[in-house]
């Protein structure tokens, strides 16, 4: 049986927009922004911390949304970061692991250079060309869509 995914990564790093969410924001008449996000997705992180992994999200967007969504998920989250390489490297430093035990989910061109750097970069289906390009798994479900879930079920089977 070929070894599960699931025994090689030690941490998973989310991008926010158009990760978790479908890349759209909603704002209405009064500036207040809002996001639809995945009840899937929150299984799917529930499932992974199950199996000892620990989980991220890294993300350029400075609205609450974003730090709201992880507290409810009980996840790490780093938001308003320029350099989401640099970011990554010394959370990595700091917590031991190597950089080839790790996934980053991301979908647009913010996320390349972080993305190089992992073991395991994936994106969503409806990510933008350049990053379908460099990912080593690109998700059947689109972003906001139960991409998480699915990461799930891909790192619950032996491949």
């Amino acid at each position: 049986m070929a070894q599960k995914l699931a025994d090689v990564i030690k941490l998973i790093v989310y991008d926010f927009d158009g990760v978790m969410t479908n890349n759209r924001v909603y704002i209405d008449e009064n500036g207040k922004e809002s996001v639809a996000v995945s009840r899937a997705d929150g299984l799917g992180i529930s499932e992974i911390k199950k199996m000892g992994i620990k989980q991220m999200i890294i993300s350029t967007e400075m609205n609450k949304v974003v730090k709201k969504r992880a507290e409810k998920l009980n996840i790490l989250c780093i938001n308003g970061v320029d350099n989401k390489a640099n970011e990554l490297k010394n959370f990595v430093n700091r917590i031991g692991v190597d950089l080839s035990n790790v996934i980053f989910v991301g979908n647009d061109i913010n996320d390349a250079d972080v993305m190089s750097l992992v073991g395991w970069p994936m994106c969503p289906s409806d990510s933008y060309n350049s990053i379908k390009k460099i990912s080593k798994h690109v998700f059947k479900s689109k972003g906001g869509e139960g991409v998480i879930r699915e990461l799930f079920d891909l790192m619950s089977r032996g491949d």
